[in-house]
């Protein structure tokens, strides 16, 4: 029995809520009860105010009796628990209430104990039905998801280790039963999908996989993820890795799993990862044909000690596929990551990625997310993060030496492969490979993967058409796709189609005429449809490009559009690396740009020919108007549905601006806010790409729609460059064709929003000086206002906001008003003015709940937070950041958030609670460094820096303060000042 307990007592949570006294349930507790009971166990050990119990337990439907109604269950309860001698469970502080189940008692503690020391059947057996099964507060469905979702993930590592140990076919059943429970759970399809193969059962496999494409596809208008179709393609085609890897591990990992069990652990560091699925794989698919190549692959498999290798080859030359292959080949000797990037030094149309871009990408492919903004800060990251881990890295497509030299590790037991057109001689220490053409052999094997039993009855035509292609393996490919879906045609009559090609093309060099000739053949035998659709892919700048948008592209049907790309891709004139989404290799673009600029003539073989009118009218217009119509067509489609996608997010902030240029193909509307996060995030680097490098058409209306995304998700890079070009396109077109102060006033917010406080003022002056809307000048007072504030210069801020609001109410903006109103209310705490402060709040909450904006709302909860721990209530300060901080979340706003979870820890601090302070501002450090938020990064480490001092943790506290320091100088703030102080103290 142990402790002060009279008899043992036991809470669970993991099921109906009760209070279990030597096995049997205590009496007397009612529904309500429970509800307030479950709410401080699962918040044990944390002081919980009278303020949050309420908000818990109702929400905002309080009624009038519930400060009582919580006085009379915390009585119960008592009551109830003195009855089995358990009494001190509950415990009155000066701020709250606090439960205190002591070790052992408590179900949810036991599971996430038993979880971290990987013994998930023991954690899965304390559940006994729905978590809260018989509570109905307001905090309930939030709670029960999240506990349901953390016992799928233990169910999920379970079956991974089940798996890696070989027990395949012992956890079928198993497996069947929780997918037919959550049939869109990825990962546990994935799961069974992989026992099934295992055990020889490819049929079931790939029909469980079929069915979870239907079943995401209807319900949510989703396609897998890259792993689960890199699973699939390995089933279907019985990829021998699926089974070795098991039959390797099933000899020691059952024992060790065994073993660990009883000892509380789960093995070394990298099996770890491996049973738990911690995993970063950013690889794209490795093509099934791979043929050829063997002493290249194998000397990069032998090569794996070294930290980085350059392969090197002209175009078409299968650099790419090769590095791949190698890539995955290694991955079980790499286990902290496999990563992937596209350097895109060759992409036609398109600047190469430059390397501060490239080195956000990889570092979050490791998961990090305090991510620096300048590229020396980034690269000595990225060189810390490689010295302590094994990690293997694709740098695809770079333009030399100088472009990838800040992504080179310094000591590192990583591997980088880097693909380049150019040999990189200039890198120290690099190994280098040359690709050259494939061997007689290897093109054969190629060539006859694809096409078959005809290459084997005419192997004298097949050296003849691989000759004519060159040895190129991009050429192979793509004449053998042709032969493949011609199945009247002979090899012989392939090989004829080459040399008549291959004569036209004699000025070019002989690798450019055997890839050119494969080119043009393969176009001439697409249908004039397709002809059409290649062409003017060729000149979408944007990577990649799914069916919507190549649908207004060409100015057909959405269906039609899918169609030509499934039949491009089939021809091999497309890639699909992610499902869903097709792009095109670097050369294939080059010769669609050539053949759109061309207006696509050529002559075209008779089978060639297409049957569609508006393919047989556009193939015969001028280059120049074909380019100009499509992409004018597709900036059209990008600027409705981005205005769709928008309006489901910020309803309050898409005005209906005059002149909007109307739909010219019908835009599919976006339902629903995970559709409108999922495409922005998808589509926003095209989009951005193709405002960039395409015609300056309805750009200002592009910008206006996409800036409450951009600001809120922190692409402030993207925000830049689009209104940056907007404000171009206003000043050339004249101030009454298209007014540059919005653009103007975006960028002053902007930079305001990357804490650049100088340019943010001078754009703010410049948007005054050239606009008289109201509503754009209020946004340019707003955004001087808040320089201001920051800079601590709180009259001028002050009178900044008036300005503002005054404006906001003369242009009837409701939402923005509400805004104004949370910003003076700040100023006014600066200036000690709290109760006028707390009554513009107020005002601000009721403006934006009326309108029912959940942005709004959340920022004058948040703004209410601080106010009141100004005030010496920092229990109710909590609260209010609480909520803020729940509604930034269900809007996937990680940067405001950060912004509560600092003032969650500020308001921690300020009652003693530095534990308490240290885990908030952490949680906001990584939501800020994700976000790219470096004011609220700053306040985090100030924040972290003040609590571990009062932990006794000086070494951490000085840490801490100097990052914060160097974040505050960069801003220009006086904190910075405050922080210097600090360092000294300590």
């Amino acid at each position: 029995m142990g402790g002060r307990y009279a008899v043992e007592v036991r809470f669970t949570l993991l099921g109906p809520v009760q209070v279990l006294a030597g096995g049997e349930p205590v009496r007397g507790i009612a529904p309500r009860h429970r509800a307030v009971l479950a709410y401080l166990l699962l918040n044990a050990g944390r002081v919980i105010s009278m303020e949050k119990l309420i908000d818990a337990v109702w929400g905002y439907d309080r009624p009038d009796t519930a400060r009582s109604q919580i006085h009379a269950a915390i009585t119960a309860l008592r009551r109830a628990l003195r009855g089995v001698g358990a009494d001190h469970v509950l415990e009155t502080r000066p701020g709250g209430y606090v439960a205190i189940p002591g070790p052992g008692r408590l179900d949810v503690q036991d599971f996430a104990e038993l979880v971290a020391a990987g013994r998930f059947r023991d954690a899965l057996r304390l559940w006994s039905g729905d978590a809260l099964a018989d509570v109905h507060a307001g905090y309930a469905q939030g709670a029960r998801a999240l506990l349901d979702d953390r016992r799928l993930t233990a169910v999920e590592r379970l079956m991974e280790a089940e798996l890696d140990a070989g027990r395949h076919s012992q956890v079928l059943d198993e497996l069947a039963g929780h997918v037919a429970a959550h049939p869109l759970r990825e990962r546990l399809v994935g799961q069974l999908v992989l026992a099934l193969h295992r055990s020889g059962r490819q049929a079931d496999a790939l029909a469980a996989a079929r069915s979870y494409r239907t079943a995401l596809a209807e319900e949510q208008g989703l396609d897998p993820g890259r792993a689960f179709a890199e699973l699939e393609q390995a089933v279907l085609t019985d990829a021998p890795e699926l089974r070795a890897r098991a039959e390797a591990r099933a000899g020691n990992i059952e024992a060790r799993a065994e073993a660990g069990e009883r000892a509380g652990n789960t093995g070394n560091r990298a099996e770890d990862r491996a049973v738990n699925g911690v995993r970063s794989n950013f690889l794209p698919y490795d093509i099934p044909d791979f043929a050829g190549r063997t002493a290249e692959l194998d000397r990069l498999v032998a090569e794996e000690r070294n930290t980085i290798v350059t392969i090197d080859g002209m175009a078409g030359i299968g650099k790419t596929t090769l590095a791949v292959r190698a890539a995955h080949r290694l991955a079980d000797r790499f286990p902290d990551g496999q990563l992937f990037i596209d350097l895109g030094a060759h992409a036609a149309g398109r600047d190469p990625l430059p390397a501060s871009a490239a080195l956000e990408v990889l570092l979050r492919q490791l998961g990090l997310t305090d991510i620096p903004v300048a590229e020396a800060e980034r690269s000595a990251l990225w060189r810390a993060e490689l010295a302590r881990r094994r990690v293997v890295v694709v740098l695809d497509n770079a333009a030399d030496g100088e472009h990838v030299r800040p992504l080179l590790p310094g000591v590192s037991d990583s591997l980088l492969l880097i693909t380049s057109r150019r040999r990189l001689v200039d890198l120290d220490g690099a190994h280098a490979l040359s690709v050259e053409v494939l061997p007689s052999g290897d093109a054969v094997a190629l060539f006859g993967s694809i096409v078959g039993e005809r290459a084997a009855a005419e192997p004298e035509a097949v050296r003849e058409v691989l000759e004519l292609c060159g040895h190129l393996p991009l050429a192979i490919r793509i004449a053998a796709a042709r032969l493949q879906h011609r199945p009247r045609w002979t090899v012989s009559y392939l090989a004829g189609r080459l040399h008549a090609e291959r004569r036209r093309l004699a000025e070019l060099t002989t690798s450019e005429r055997s890839v050119a000739a494969a080119f043009t053949v393969s176009y001439e035998q697409l249908g004039t449809a397709e002809q059409r659709m290649f062409r003017l892919l060729g000149l979408a700048p944007g990577r990649d490009i799914e069916p919507h948008a190549a649908a207004a592209l060409a100015g057909v049907p959405v269906f039609e559009a899918e169609e030509l790309l499934e039949n491009l891709l089939d021809a091999h004139m497309l890639l699909q690396r992610e499902p869903g989404r097709y792009t095109l290799h670097d050369l294939l673009r080059e010769h669609a740009r050539s053949l759109a600029e061309g207006g696509g003539t050529g002559d075209r073989g008779a089978e060639g020919r297409g049957t569609g009118d508006r393919g047989a009218e556009d193939g015969a217009e001028d280059g120049g108007m074909e380019e100009g119509g499509a992409l004018m067509r597709l900036l059209l489609h990008y600027l409705h549905r981005s205005r769709s996608a928008v309006k489901q997010l910020f309803p309050h902030r898409v005005p209906d601006r005059p002149n909007m240029p109307p739909e010219i193909t019908p835009v599919e509307p976006i339902r629903g806010t995970a559709e409108a996060v999922g495409w922005l995030d998808a589509e926003r680097a095209n989009i951005i790409a193709t405002v960039v490098h395409g015609p300056e058409v309805c750009i200002s209306h592009l910008a206006v729609a996409l800036s409450p995304y951009l600001d809120r998700q922190a692409h402030h890079d993207d925000a830049l460059t689009l209104h940056t070009i907007a404000l171009r396109r206003s000043r050339a077109l004249g101030e009454h064709a298209m007014p540059p102060g919005r653009a103007l006033a975006d960028l002053a917010w902007t930079h305001w929003r990357r804490g650049d406080y100088e340019r943010s003022e001078d754009f703010a002056h410049q948007a005054l000086a050239a606009c008289e809307d109201p509503a754009e000048r209020s946004l340019a007072l707003n955004a001087l206002g808040n320089v201001a504030w920051r800079r601590r210069e709180s009259a001028r801020a002050e009178q900044c906001l008036k300005q503002a609001l005054d404006l906001t109410r003369i242009a009837g903006d409701w939402s923005r008003e509400g805004f104004v109103l949370a910003d003076l209310g700040m100023i006014l705490v600066q200036l000690g003015r709290h109760e006028e402060a707390r009554r513009h709040l107020d005002l601000a909450l009721a403006l934006h709940r009326k309108e029912g904006d959940p942005l709004g709302e959340a920022r004058v909860l948040n703004h209410l937070g601080a106010v009141l721990r100004h005030q010496g209530r920092a229990e109710e300060a909590v609260t209010r950041h609480r909520q803020a901080g729940e509604l930034y979340r269900a809007m996937g706003n990680g940067s405001d958030e950060a912004s509560a979870f600092n003032g969650l820890g500020e308001a921690a601090l300020s009652l003693g609670e530095a534990a308490r302070a240290a885990d908030e501002h952490t949680t906001a450090l990584a939501l800020a460094g994700t976000a790219r938020n470096r004011p609220e990064q700053a306040r985090a480490h100030e924040g972290l820096a003040r609590a571990c001092l009062r932990l006794g943790q000086d070494d951490r506290a000085r840490e801490h303060g100097r990052s914060a320091l160097r974040l505050y100088e960069e801003l220009g703030v006086p904190e910075a000042d405050e922080v210097r102080a600090f360092l000294e103290s300590v």
